[in-house]
């Protein structure tokens, strides 16, 4: 494995090259399309796995790692269903109608809380271009569902954030009236359900060899509830007994040898818990800013918020082992080499809302709505025992836990500091990739990929479908950005519920408060931070006012792209 800032993959006017750094070889003849699989975990942190940094024993991901690119400034649009919206469509969350989350409409055009009619997703273009399209697992777009959004069969739940893992109630089957699987009594397990569904899709892909196919198999782990089989709890009962201190201490070393941040980066401190009040009720001690030290918490406490950590490593262990399940199908039939695979994270790791995290009051309620008010609960004894399983509580495992999992950056999910928005990337392709590398030396974003399929496809992208005028792509093929053919003063706009960062070259304008944005010229807005990302990326060091001009800059050109980009009008 080495670093690199330079790649071995070249994509030029259409024509896929493979070559050494300095070494540029035209294949001998044209590859049949690839296929295409984009796996997107859910609420995963970028040093959650084992190739950046973790404890997590995540073998499967980690081989892709191995033989593929990790990039180490990939960046997502915040949260579940805005990361969803930019990912299916090459645009931007609110340029596709979910600029804040989904629901009803909200009269102007970037709130719509549903995908669009001026977006197309990756399957509508993709089977244009000649593939057959999969989906399985969580959508999270809104209706229309997948099955009249290009994908040709689809399992799993539509209108939710999330799933009793335990529970096969809540998952369905497109287009209805397909035969569906049946599990006996104890052996549904989401992930595992999903993962089925996935293979049998592709087995579907048997009876036509000539042509390729795309995949999105998008998880639900490991977003809360959290729940694992017990044989993958059992793994970690006593890995975080350590304390969430001493586990983000050793990931940031781990990360700094592995080379997927600087040696030269900080780690920040505890981040801010996201609704002190919350923190309050629960009797959280500390200053009740910032997520407590370890070591002052009551034993008791301990032991229930360890093992809550140990659910959230089993439930991501078992999604490596349904990972590695495709895997291996890919290798039995002979796939895996000219199968094009896209690993990624919707957003950081989630903080809802204090250290000691929640649990629904009602168990066999559906997941979803708002949880600032859901209690939380001490387990002890076989309460404890319980946590993650069939006849458990379906929970979270709070603030600093989610701080380990976005190690050594700022806040978490929903907040656009680089904790919330920065995500894990593997591409993995054997017929143009043959060696590790970590890609250092660009920024990419969630809408490159659109861009990337169309690239690797030899395909089009629709200026009108189904009548109605489409969005221009934002994005810029993966590829390219690895060859170097990216401006590197490239303007990422950020925007989540009041939210907004803007990233232009080494700088990035952020704010970590909320506000209406309802004033075109930011005087609601109570505090800007500004960072040179190339040498703080863990943002510990504010220059705001040290580069008064720059932020007036950036913020100019914020606005500017709120306005492109449809985060302005506001509802």
């Amino acid at each position: 494995m080495k670093i690199i800032k330079a790649t071995s993959i070249v994509f030029t006017s259409g024509m896929l090259f493979s070559a050494c750094v300095g070494q540029v070889k035209q294949a001998e003849q044209p590859k049949e399309k690839p296929n295409i699989l984009v796996i997107l975990a859910d609420d995963l942190g970028y040093s959650d796995l084992g190739c950046y940094g973790s404890e997590i024993q995540t073998p499967n991901i980690d081989a892709l790692a191995q033989n593929g690119v990790r990039f180490t400034q990939f960046y997502n649009s915040a949260r579940c269903c805005p990361s969803r919206a930019t990912l299916l469509t090459g645009i931007y969350p609110h340029q596709a109608g979910i600029g804040s989350f989904v629901g009803p409409d909200r009269g102007v055009p970037g709130y719509a809380g549903r995908l669009t009619s001026n977006a197309v997703t990756l399957a509508e273009v993709l089977k244009e271009n000649g593939y057959r399209t999969f989906g399985a697992g969580k959508w999270h777009v809104n209706k229309p569902g997948p099955t009249e959004r290009g994908f040709e069969e689809f399992y799993g739940f539509l209108d939710d954030y999330g799933v009793d893992g335990w529970e096969p109630k809540w998952m369905q089957r497109f287009p209805e009236g397909r035969v569906e699987r049946e599990y006996k009594e104890g052996e549904f397990f989401a992930t595992n359900a999903i993962t089925d569904y996935a293979l049998d899709f592709l087995g579907l892909s048997e009876s036509t060899p000539e042509k390729p196919w795309f995949l999105y198999l998008s998880y639900q782990a490991v977003h809360f509830p959290l729940q694992a089989p017990k044989k993958d709890i059992e793994k970690y009962k006593d890995t975080y007994q350590v304390g969430w201190d001493t586990i983000r201490a050793h990931r940031y070393e781990r990360m700094k040898e592995l080379g997927v941040v600087g040696s030269d980066i900080q780690l920040s401190e505890r981040s801010d818990i996201p609704l002190p009040r919350i923190a309050k009720r629960n009797n959280v001690p500390g200053d009740g800013v910032h997520n407590p030290p370890w070591d002052i918490l009551e034993e008791d406490r301990k032991a229930d918020l360890a093992r809550r950590m140990a659910v959230y490593a089993g439930m991501l262990d078992n999604m490596d082992q349904n990972i590695g399940r495709v895997i291996s199908y890919l290798k039995e039939k002979g796939e895996l080499d000219n199968t094009l695979i896209l690993f990624m994270s919707d957003n950081g790791s989630c903080a809802e809302w204090d250290p000691f995290g929640f649990e629904y009051p009602n168990y066999d309620d559906r997941v979803a709505g708002g949880t600032p008010n859901h209690p939380n609960v001490l387990h002890t004894g076989e309460s404890l025992e319980r946590l993650g399983g069939p006849d458990g509580p379906l929970f979270s495992f709070g603030s600093a836990w989610a701080n380990v999992g976005n190690t050594p950056f700022t806040l978490y999910k929903q907040f656009v500091h680089e904790g919330g928005i920065s995500s894990p990337l593997i591409v993995h392709w054997p017929e143009k990739i043959n060696e590790s590398k970590i890609f250092t030396d660009n920024y990419a974003h969630f809408v490159d990929v659109m861009a990337t399929c169309v690239d690797v496809s030899g395909g089009g992208y629709p200026e009108i479908y189904n009548g109605n005028e489409i969005s221009p792509m934002e994005g810029i093929s993966l590829f390219k950005t690895l060859n170097g053919e990216v401006d590197p003063e490239r303007v990422l706009p950020f925007e989540h519920q009041g939210v907004p960062a803007i990233r232009k070259g080494d700088w990035k304008l952020v704010s970590r408060n909320r506000h209406s944005m309802g004033k075109l010229d930011f005087s609601d807005n109570p505090k800007f931070e500004l960072y040179n990302i190339a040498k703080d990326r863990s943002e510990t060091t504010d220059l705001a006012d040290q580069y008064p001009e720059k932020v007036s800059e950036l913020k100019e050109l914020m606005l500017s792209e709120f306005n492109r980009i449809h985060v302005f009008p506001k509802p």
